[in-house]
């Protein structure tokens, strides 16, 4: 899954690391009968499902996991009552009520390996009302009819209790279910849309709102759809049919394989090929009035191309081309480093309307919120193509880890979403080396993962989970970011070539089985001939990261690993970790020679560089880890800046900014460095520049004399760039020549460039008043709306509050509600937040007007006084969707720099039920209390410097 997020036990098991189970593994045998392709020289897996696929699949879902390793996970897990192991589910939905009461009927069969005698068997099941179960032994005979149902609701369970005792046996349990399509976009749900064009007569509808339907299982709400063993080593195959009216479409993880009459004239039940063995969350099916683009695999498959085809409701399809360009090739790229063929027969990808996330990575069926696949040339930013590009390639990867390939449980959910992150960009720079990728991956992924880790409230990468409903808040930076920043560095050690071939035995080895960290060390240890349980163990289990200290002396320096904090006040019991850290040294006249060494230890030398030659540590941020230098070496490496790579700018900014709020630098060394970014061309750099000056005047905002200042001296930086690179696009435009026209507006605008703020309001006006429809670009709607917002009054806001309502541009109703989130007009602030918690904004994008308005210095205090006063109001609002709540809540308070708010938002807290956002609430305590001290400590001096440098 792309873009996600009690947890009292998730926080304090971050201290310690659970005992771990003992891996489940396919068997041997079935290893050994996969068959190799002749379209290679290398050796690769052939999963195809015709030649006697239920053999194949039921052999391998009946001892995928052990008895054993189920008994062992017990102990540290919260987990169903291992009597029962599924071996396949046919689900059957039927009577779906497509209005009204959005309820359906269901009829489920699950083939059960009974492990011990037993009168009761327990599944997972929420908001499921199960009318009755029977047992019946595999000849269709009668075993056992359930005598007694119950719910957990807390648990999310149900138990059947039976009329006798079934024998351990493989017997078929049967459940007839009823369950509700619900609006909260978890689950079996419906999304609301306006359709383009003619919606089809059969188009679900509820009023004047038109309706489709689709699935959102991960991590643990195929529950919420039927009845089942919702754990992801509980893996099985399925059998999916649908009852549905015949002018719809339905979709599911395989291709339909018949069509037959439905109960009644207008209704047909659709059915869908057997899926191979894989974990509930996986499961996906979609109803619709939808339509595609399709393009074919130029890989053959056994002999073949597979279609690839990218699914719209009616009048979007148009859209979805530069996705359905990026998914083919994408399919064809990972089936040849992974060494695997791509392992189903169809793969269809999905725009879903309301969706919490960015994606999710069902086999054979990708869901995409519509941004994140559709992209309208001529109408869309350019940024998106970015966006579509990484997403479609993050969950494509997923086909394989984390599909093919299972995290044994949810605590090494970063094998699923860390290595997806990495290789997700590992495809976009393959197919787009002129975008820079791997630069935008260590400003953007990088320095968040920096950010969250420096946090006492961070967690390790692989963090215990004992119950699976604890897990959606660490669908986080650290799982995602810190993950594949520390594979990035593994991979950069190892050398790629020997990374991937390491990655393609892992995946080879537990083909449709379970895995855990210490296999993909192990299959990575093989590849590379190298110990790397032992260097990378630190980085996965234990929290936080270090700060690499540097001392001068001739000849040599001296460097020491610390644990970097944001307070800067790690205690001697936070700081035992010794991390394995790639110094990377580059050195000489040109930084042409690189040292590979690492420091192992606590402290060491390093001779052949010192005060008296020129050196750079971390060569391109390779490895996840700050550098602190003495104050003249860091002058010395701002002065030579036309020496550094992208990513070693970046870094280099990176690090002084995170050590000035630490402590361990200071802010004006920070200002120093900054000045010589004036004549930067790199767009990533110049983002990096901007995301450092944004915090700066963040955190000084509430000093009037440091905000004046800060301003001014963005002003000044920016404005040579800014006004060289002018206004006007060409069509010769590369990429990022786009980007960092777009970005330098926004900054000299913001900072109050007169003469581009005047430009800005001139186009703004003859857009918002008809004149001129073309005056706004496309790609600087963002830039021109917010500047029009912060400088204007009412009428700017009213002007694209009516663009919000009426456009057709897939990024359009984003780009608006952001900008909106800028007026400094207390009374606009508050209809911004009734229209935030209105019906005109779907719920996946409520957390947008926190995340802006939080970033609006001057009114982020009436986003808290908001949610104080309309408390009530506003969890109704959220609750639905605990992902969307604990998004809000951590995005909209996480940027004050008062300890007196810090403590009012706990106090509030402290009486709430804040199950869904616990963790968040940690979070914000943290970065308030980092933020306050920094402004205290350095205020004084920021004000002094910027006054003795002509600023302030």
């Amino acid at each position: 899954m792309w873009g996600r997020r009690s947890i009292a036990a998730t926080r304090r098991a971050a201290i310690a690391i659970a005992v771990r189970p003992k891996p489940c593994r396919p068997s041997p045998s079935f290893l050994s009968s996969l068959s190799t392709s002749s379209t290679s020289s290398s050796p690769r897996v052939r999963p195809r499902f015709n030649l006697k696929p239920a053999s194949r699949l039921n052999l391998i879902s009946t001892r995928y996991c052990s008895a054993e390793a189920r008994m062992m996970a017990s102990a540290d897990r919260d987990i169903l009552p291992d009597v029962a192991k599924p071996i396949n589910y046919h689900v059957s939905l039927f009577d779906l009520q497509l209005g009204g009461s959005w309820g359906y009927k269901g009829l489920l069969k699950i083939d059960t390996k009974i492990t011990r005698a037993t009168k009761e068997i327990v599944l997972n099941s929420k908001e499921i009302e199960v009318q009755d179960a029977v047992v019946f032994g595999k000849d269709g005979s009668e075993l056992a009819k359930t005598t007694e149902i119950t719910y957990d609701k807390t648990s999310e369970r149900v138990s059947l209790k039976f009329s006798q005792e079934v024998s351990p046996s493989d017997v078929v349990l049967s459940i007839n279910f009823t369950g509700t399509m619900n609006n909260a976009m978890a689950g079996f749900y419906r999304s609301k849309y306006t359709p383009v064009g003619e919606p089809g007569a059969d188009t679900p509808k509820d009023g004047d709102t038109y309706y489709m339907l689709s699935t959102q299982f991960e991590s643990c709400d195929a529950r919420r759809a039927f009845p089942c063993f919702d754990e992801p080593n509980l893996k099985a195959t399925f059998d999916f049919e649908v009852e549905i009216p015949k002018g719809q479409t339905a979709l599911s993880n395989m291709p339909v394989i018949a069509e037959r009459e439905g109960s009644h004239s207008g209704l047909k039940f659709v059915t869908f090929e057997k899926t191979p063995v894989m974990s509930t969350y996986l499961l996906a099916w979609a109803i619709g009035d939808f339509e595609y683009v399709e393009a074919m695999t130029q890989r053959k498959y056994q002999g073949k191309s597979i279609p690839v085809r990218v699914y719209t409701t009616r009048g979007l399809k148009e859209q979805a081309r530069f996705a359905l360009e990026c998914a083919h090739q994408t399919v064809d790229y990972f089936s040849e480093i992974f060494e695997i063929e791509y392992p189903l027969p169809k793969a269809d990808l999905l725009a879903v309307h309301e969706f919490a996330m960015g994606a999710m990575e069902n086999w054979g069926l990708v869901t995409y919120r519509t941004t994140a696949v559709l992209f309208d040339e001529g109408k869309s930013d350019n940024r998106y193509k970015n966006r579509i590009a990484y997403v479609v390639a993050h969950e494509l990867a997923h086909q394989w880890f984390g599909n093919l390939v299972t995290m044994d449980w949810w605590n090494e959910l970063w094998l699923n979403e860390g290595f997806a992150t990495w290789v997700g960009w590992l495809a976009v720079d393959h197919f787009h080396p002129d975008w820079n990728v791997w630069s935008q991956f260590v400003a953007e992924g990088v320095q968040q993962a920096f950010h969250l880790d420096s946090l006492r409230a961070s967690h390790p990468i692989e963090v215990p989970v004992r119950n699976a409903l604890e897990v959606d808040q660490i669908f986080d930076h650290i799982s995602y970011l810190k993950g594949s920043s520390v594979i990035r560095m593994l991979s950069v050690h190892l050398g790629r070539e020997t990374f991937l071939r390491g990655v393609a035995d892992y995946l080879k080895s537990h083909a449709y089985g379970n895995a855990t960290t210490n296999d993909l060390w192990s299959a990575l240890s093989k590849a590379s001939g190298q110990d790397v349980h032992a260097f990378m163990d630190p980085w996965i289990r234990k929290i936080g990261f270090p700060v690499v200290t540097v001392a001068e002396e001739p000849g040599q320096i001296s460097v020491q690993q610390n644990r970097f904090l944001s307070t800067g006040d790690a205690k001697p019991e936070e700081d035992e970790t010794t991390w394995w850290i790639p110094l990377g040294i580059k050195s000489g006249e040109k930084l042409a020679s690189v040292d590979t060494r690492a420091l192992t230890q606590k402290s060491d030398n390093v001779s052949g560089v010192g005060e008296d030659g020129f050196y750079k540590i971390n060569k391109d941020l390779a490895g996840f880890y700050r550098t602190n230098y003495p104050p003249a070496r860091l002058e010395k490496l701002g002065k030579s800046l036309a020496l550094l790579s992208t990513e070693d700018k970046i870094g280099l900014l990176g690090d002084a900014a995170a050590l000035a709020v630490s402590g361990e630098g200071t802010t004006p060394a920070l200002l120093a460095l900054l000045e010589g970014f004036k004549g930067e061309t790199d767009y990533l750099v110049w983002s990096q520049v901007s995301s450092t000056l944004g915090n700066l005047r963040s955190v000084f905002s509430q000093n009037e004399a440091v905000a004046d200042g800060l301003k001014k001296f963005t002003k000044q930086l920016v404005a040579p760039s800014a006004e060289q690179i002018g206004w006007e696009f060409k069509a010769n435009d590369d990429y990022l020549t786009v980007q960092l026209r777009k970005l330098l507006i926004a900054m000299a605008g913001g900072s109050g460039h007169e003469s581009i703020v005047a430009e800005a309001k001139r186009r703004f006006d003859l857009w918002a008043t008809g004149q001129d429809k073309s005056a706004i670009h496309t790609n600087l709607r963002s830039a021109i709306f917010t500047l029009n917002v912060s400088e204007g009054g009412r009428k700017e806001y009213e002007a694209v509050k009516e663009e919000y309502l009426r456009t057709d541009s897939v990024d359009g109703k984003e780009i608006c509600l952001a900008a909106m989130g800028r007026t400094k007009d207390a009374a606009l602030v508050k209809d911004y937040l009734d229209f935030v918690f209105s019906d005109k904004v779907a719920i996946q994008d409520m957390h947008s007007g926190a995340v802006a308005l939080a970033a609006n210095s001057k009114v982020r205090h009436l986003l808290w006084e908001y949610i104080q006063s309309n408390w009530t109001f506003v969890e109704s609002q959220l609750s639905s969707n605990n992902v969307v709540f604990e998004r809000f809540v951590r995005m909209g308070l996480s940027k004050f720099a008062d300890h007196r708010i810090g403590d009012e938002i706990a106090a509030f807290f402290k009486t709430k039920n804040t199950g869904a956002y616990e963790r968040a609430l940690v979070i914000i305590s943290d970065n308030i209390r980092t933020n306050a001290s920094y402004k205290e400590r350095d205020e004084a001096l920021v004000l002094e410097w910027l006054r003795a440098h002509g600023y302030a």
